[in-house]
């Protein structure tokens, strides 16, 4: 039997992507992690990342009106988890990390060369839910590192993404099914 946890209400929805997330306003460039990212919509192609109001990624994105996703693999695993413990308000997480900043080509927060996806999005809509604010991004451009491709296409099977489920940092690999593969039974 199940327990009820009526005092304990969590929004336990495992595993979440990791992201780090770059943003750039006239303090400069900063990157905050987080895990709390999503698809929302395929078209327009919009995303969706939560952000607590006393980050100081918070009143960056709000200037702005852009941001960064960037998709680390497993190999970033100690930047991602240093840029999501340390606040920008104190520390240069570029400089920190040794992360190399390359120019974006639609918004002006930088991509982080490193992580081999990034997706450039520009702010449709900032919903406060509570402790977080719900941004809204449109994708407006997508980088995809040429080695996790295949035929020119996205492939999945080459590209090892974190992900979190609290408090561990966690690759997924292992291949259950494919979409669509019941229909086929």
């Amino acid at each position: 039997m199940k327990e009820f946890l009526k005092e304990t209400k969590s929004p336990l929805i495992f595993p979440r992507p990791v992201g780090l997330i770059t943003l750039h306003s006239d303090s400069g460039d900063n990157i905050i992690t987080l895990s709390w990212i999503g698809t929302v919509c395929s078209s327009p192609p919009i995303v969706a990342i939560g952000i607590r109001k006393n980050r100081f990624s918070y009143s960056m994105i709000k200037k702005s009106g852009e941001f960064v996703i960037n998709i680390p693999g497993k190999n970033l695993v100690r930047e991602s988890d240093f840029c999501g413990t340390r606040s920008g308000r104190d520390v240069d997480k570029f400089e920190k990390t040794w992360l190399t900043k390359e120019k974006a080509k639609m918004v002006s927060a930088v991509l982080i060369k490193e992580c081999p996806i990034n997706l450039e999005c520009k702010l449709i809509e900032a919903i406060d839910l509570g402790s977080h604010t719900l941004f809204l991004g449109e994708v407006v451009g997508t980088h995809i590192d040429e080695k996790i491709m295949s035929d020119g296409k996205f492939d999945d099977e080459k590209f090892n993404p974190l992900v979190y489920l609290s408090p561990h940092y966690f690759t997924v690999r292992k291949i259950e099914g494919e979409y669509g593969f019941t229909a086929r039974e």
